[in-house]
């Protein structure tokens, strides 16, 4: 069965009425770890021009949301459409095509109606996953992330004499190097993505579809010193609610484990206001480092005369925390996990506004059956996901009811107003926690005691909607 709006275009497409040069290409942007982080989400002590730029001629998605606040399962849950469950798309080492057997991945769908489907960098997580799905080989660049090798073992070894008893043992959580970005692995990537547009560019008859994959602002937080640069660092201070809770269920808080093998970062006691201070320090200069990469990639996009023909995606593949709630990482059911940034600029959608904004609660699932639509694809039936493409045009349309994720033992609903989460383990309640979005975004009281007849209803409500 066919669906969505795209239909007229999808049959004329499948009959091959339209030559393939009619079909829009689509330049798929993933970066890791990106929380809504930029001036265009309204963050404006942001130095991100790149990505406003491009979320001026298209649309931002003011509230969406991730399914699963890890990178694997994040992205094999955007890329099949279907929503994790507690044995489907649990970690960051998913396998899309291992936990969702039969199901046709996004990029295989493509290339099954024409499209060069082409992967760099960190898409799906593991490198062959649904790897015969790819045109070529999946790539990846061999850069090393550190620019000064020495010092990076030096400090291993040190973290190894002063923590011996820590999991793992990385080096330092951020770097300012003189080194150039192409020094760096997304900067090779980009270089690399850059070849293959030249590539698209003298075959403007066969569509592709690129998907390019930025590591930063994953740890560690390594970018050249230009981008320290941009942020004076005696502005930069621990978030208000730089605390603990003490009042919620055992599984809502960790203890920044993600964190914890870094060297320089005690193995549990809080991380110390200074060394806080530098963390968000190099998270800001990697944001700003992967919107340079970004800024090269539309650019070369305009330069080949290859932008009014594609549509292009960015999102982050989910939130993280930069001390709220005394937490780092993601890997929570917190707001600050869940909430990722996505714009879409589809340039054939010649009746929406640039820089058109929406308020409608959007997931990552509903990725795949949007560009289906933008793309004039049929929709495959086992999409769990709705198009978000009548959003584009009409950005007052109330969008989905709610938005649903999880993490470990937890699930969490997501509605206009209100975030409820639960956690259940082997089978049995340990708590739940309600935030309201109006009186207090940043969830730091919860109100499940204040308004329980509330927390039923959403927790029903979770229950008939997750992933099963």
């Amino acid at each position: 069965m066919i669906r969505h709006t795209g239909i007229v275009l999808a049959l004329l497409l499948m009959c091959h009425w339209l030559p393939a040069a009619d079909r829009p290409n689509v330049l798929f942007i993933a970066i890791d770890d990106l929380r809504p982080q930029l001036a265009c989400y309204g963050q404006t002590s942001m130095h991100t021009p790149n990505i406003d730029a491009l979320a001026s001629r298209g649309v931002l998605f003011e509230r969406a949301y991730c399914m699963v606040p890890t990178c694997g399962a994040s992205r094999a849950s955007l890329f099949t459409s279907i929503r994790p469950a507690p044995n489907r798309f649990v970690t960051h080492l998913a396998w899309a095509e291992k936990d969702a057997p039969g199901i046709l991945p996004l990029h295989t769908h493509f290339k099954n109606n024409g499209y060069t489907t082409i992967s760099l960098g960190k898409i799906l997580h593991q490198i062959n996953d649904h790897a015969d799905g790819w045109s070529e080989p999946a790539w990846r660049s061999k850069q090393s992330g550190y620019q000064n090798v020495e010092a990076m073992r030096e400090a291993i070894a040190e973290n190894k004499r002063s923590w011996p008893n820590k999991n793992k043992h990385r080096g330092p959580a951020f770097e300012a190097s003189e080194s150039s970005d192409a020094d760096h692995p997304d900067g090779d990537c980009i270089n690399q993505a850059v070849r293959y547009l030249e590539g698209f560019a003298r075959s403007p008859d066969q569509p592709f579809f690129l998907a390019v994959g930025l590591l930063k602002p994953h740890l560690p937080f390594n970018a050249p010193q230009k981008y320290f640069d941009l942020y004076d660092f005696d502005k930069i201070d621990v978030p208000d609610n730089y605390e603990l809770p003490t009042d919620l269920p055992p599984r809502a808080v960790h203890n920044s484990g993600e964190l914890r093998a870094y060297a320089g970062i005690h193995p549990s006691k809080p991380v110390d206001r200074l060394t806080a201070r530098k963390l968000i320090h190099g998270y800001y200069a990697c944001v700003s480092f992967a919107d340079a990469n970004v800024g090269k990639l539309l650019r070369s996009l305009k330069r080949l005369h290859l932008a009014d023909n594609t549509i292009v995606v960015l999102w982050g593949d989910h939130g993280w925390q930069l001390g709220e709630h005394g937490m780092w990482n993601k890997h929570s059911c917190f707001e600050t996990s869940m909430h990722a940034p996505l714009i879409v600029a589809a340039p054939s959608q010649t009746d929406v506004q640039p820089g058109t904004r929406t308020a409608a609660l959007t997931e990552f699932i509903d990725i795949y059956p949007s560009l289906c639509d933008l793309a004039g694809l049929p929709t495959p039936d086992h999409v769990q996901g709705n198009s978000f493409a009548p959003l584009m045009k009409d950005p007052s349309r109330s969008g989905k009811p709610f938005a649903i994720g999880r993490f470990g033992t937890g699930d969490t609903i997501r509605t206009d107003q209100l975030r409820y989460s639960e956690y259940i383990d082997k089978n049995q309640f340990v708590g739940s926690m309600l935030y309201d979005h109006t009186a207090d975004p940043g969830e730091n009281h919860d109100i499940r005691s204040d308004r329980p007849k509330v927390s039923k209803e959403l927790a029903e409500s979770l229950r008939e909607h997750k992933g099963k």
